[in-house]
């Protein structure tokens, strides 16, 4: 089967004043449509980095990331946020809602950038509050985001991620601010909605129990594809 998305012997390192922190060592991993896979590893390890690099948010230093075998970073800064538009959503430990705006207009956000989005406005709404439905928060379209609770936010997040419709769903660590049930909530969501629109799902989580869900598992130590990962099978290395 073939990829959608593809890491390519990814590195990431940033300069400090007295060093260079080297932060991805050499990435390879390849992801097939509909699959679900878990980045886990310590505190440090590299995942959040990963997850930015395969989502077009942070160049790496060396190395490619293939999207449907297109070279995300060789492509120009408007393509490349086009697809990030598009055909990913990002779901933050953070929420990122913006709090001066109802929870139905930070679901509308990532549509109102599109063209000819206000002339869609009606029909843009009613996918959101659709959207906001699902996940259970019908009743809280015309609230500010601090009058939600964490897990409410959370969802909201989750629901603002599938606002365009993405072929590609990254998570990081989408239940570390939240309590176990609250937590239980936001994956059952979660992995309903993946499944509903066969998404590709990259989760970043340090949680053994929310990596099992997943079909796969990639454990990084120190920037690199560790030894004795949880899944026996090596994930498809490519270079």
């Amino acid at each position: 089967m073939s990829s959608l998305i593809e890491a390519v012997d990814v590195r990431r390192s940033f300069a400090m004043e007295t060093r260079t922190l080297e932060v991805l060592r050499g990435v390879s991993l390849a992801i097939p449509p509909g699959d679900s896979l878990a980045i886990t590893g310590m505190s440090g390890a590299g995942k959040s980095t990963l997850l930015h690099v395969l989502g077009g948010l942070d160049r790496p230093t060396a190395g490619r990331v293939l999207y449907r075998g297109r070279d995300l970073y060789a492509l120009g800064d408007r393509e490349r946020s086009a697809i990030r538009a598009r055909q990913i959503g990002f779901v933050f430990q953070a929420y990122h809602l913006l709090p001066e705006l109802t929870v139905l207009e930070n679901v509308l956000l990532p549509a109102l950038s599109a063209h000819g989005a206000f002339l869609r406005g009606a029909r843009l709404r009613a996918r959101a509050a659709e959207l906001l439905a699902r996940v259970g928060l019908a009743d809280r379209v015309a609230h500010r985001p601090n009058e939600l609770s964490g897990g409410e936010q959370q969802r909201a997040a989750l629901a603002r991620a599938l606002m365009n419709g993405p072929e590609l769903l990254l998570a990081d660590e989408p239940t570390g601010n939240l309590d176990s049930q609250t937590g239980e909530d936001v994956l059952r969501y979660l992995f309903e909605l993946a499944a509903e629109r066969n998404l590709t799902l990259v989760l970043v989580t340090h949680n053994e129990t929310v990596a099992a869900r997943c079909r796969r598992r990639i454990l990084l130590r120190d920037g690199l594809p560790g030894a004795g990962s949880p899944d026996p099978t090596p994930l498809p290395q490519s270079g």
